[in-house]
């Protein structure tokens, strides 16, 4: 027995059995009664996100490209030139693209159009009959590139910033690296690089799960929300419980509960995912960890980090448990230009928490600002 727990090993030797027994029940029940209260205080929570829509701007298939004007304050004004970058934002194809846009008081976008940047949000939303059949090639290569430039049509002469999150990362950097010449900088946001950097077993066995999902895979042309969602959760098989019995013990009128509410309908409001891009990204990036080996190959071409030369901005939050910070800081390394955010927290919290503000909004706006016109 470990050191540790050699005194709780003598303390448990002196109590009764049945005893212990009877209170482990009691605890047991009690937590349950908890978690319970608090499912069932989120299914009948009144408030739920009321937001107005942006406008769109472009769309192709089920993607489109939804737009935040810069503030009237930041506009152009007499023969002068406001030379804050357009922004094109690009999300993970698995989850909604409004996390980014949650409510008016926890919104990125509108806050970076309020600090006089022209956003476009790119919104994949589900899958559709041409998009099952897509891989990544054609996400990155065809559809991103071509929303990239709808960007350059709106803002001619204007520089053009590209940020990924998350999975969107990984496609901005690719789409990068071959449009290197349209772009004036790149940010990256808890974005994966190595995934084998910390527990490779974890990458390896969701490689090797990509065969048992192949009939489903073949049946339903994607990879279903609960397949996904159940990956995730595997990461952390108690965060639910935890965040539920939490949740339980918070008022409903505080902003805590409010964003509770807010995060878990985005969260349970999920996409499938097109099972050509399932199998690339569960077989190659997480079982063979093709994008750290530079074996990921997007329309014939290796993406590697080495060759773009842009201003970077690789952000890393180091209480991600979704992407954990040393698959992240392996790209930050491999960009010859990267400059480094590290704010303590986790991999939503960075963009909706309490602190976002301070810790991710005005350090990235910032940052934005200084790049070259």
């Amino acid at each position: 027995m470990p050191e540790n727990l050699a005194p709780l090993g003598l303390d448990l030797a002196k109590l009764d059995p049945d005893d212990f027994a009877a209170a482990l029940e009691r605890e047991t029940v009690a937590r349950l009664d908890r978690l319970a209260a608090g499912i069932v205080a989120y299914r009948t929570f009144p408030a739920r996100r009321q937001i107005a829509e942006p406008p769109v701007a472009w769309r192709e298939g089920t993607a489109r490209l939804l737009t935040f004007g810069a503030a009237k304050s930041h506009a152009k004004t007499g023969k002068g030139v406001d030379r804050k970058p357009a922004l094109l934002v690009v999300p993970s194809l698995i989850n909604r693209a409004y996390v980014l846009d949650l409510d008016e008081d926890r919104s990125l976008m509108r806050f970076l159009a309020g600090e006089g940047f022209t956003v476009y949000l790119l919104d994949w939303d589900a899958p559709g009959p041409a998009e099952r059949r897509f891989g990544l090639t054609d996400y990155i290569a065809g559809r991103l590139s071509r929303a990239l430039d709808a960007v350059a049509e709106r803002e001619p002469g204007r520089p053009i910033v590209m940020l990924g999150y998350c999975m969107g990362g990984l496609l901005a950097l690719a789409a990068a690296q071959a449009r290197q010449r349209d772009l004036a900088g790149l940010v990256l946001m808890a974005t994966p690089w190595d995934f084998h950097a910390e527990h490779p077993e974890q990458g390896k066995l969701i490689g090797a799960m990509a065969s048992t999902l192949e009939p489903t895979f073949a049946h339903l042309g994607e990879m279903p929300v609960d397949a996904l969602q159940s990956l995730f959760a595997g990461v952390d098989p108690f965060q639910i419980v935890r965040k539920f019995l939490s949740f339980a013990e918070l008022d409903p009128e505080s902003d805590k509960a409010k964003l509770f509410v807010a995060l878990e309908d985005w969260l349970n409001d999920g996409v499938p995912l097109a099972a050509p891009v399932a199998r690339e990204c569960m077989t190659g990036w997480y079982g063979e960890n093709t994008p750290a080996t530079l074996r990921w190959r997007v329309a014939g071409e290796i993406v590697d980090p080495a060759r773009i030369d842009l201003p970077s901005l690789v952000v890393i939050p180091d209480q991600d448990r979704i992407v954990p910070p040393a698959s992240a800081l392996a790209l930050a390394k491999a960009l010859p230009r990267a400059e480094r955010l590290a704010p303590a927290a986790g991999h939503i919290g960075m963009v909706v928490g309490g602190s976002a503000k301070p810790k991710l909004w005005r350090p990235l706006a910032a940052w934005m600002a200084r790049l070259p016109a």
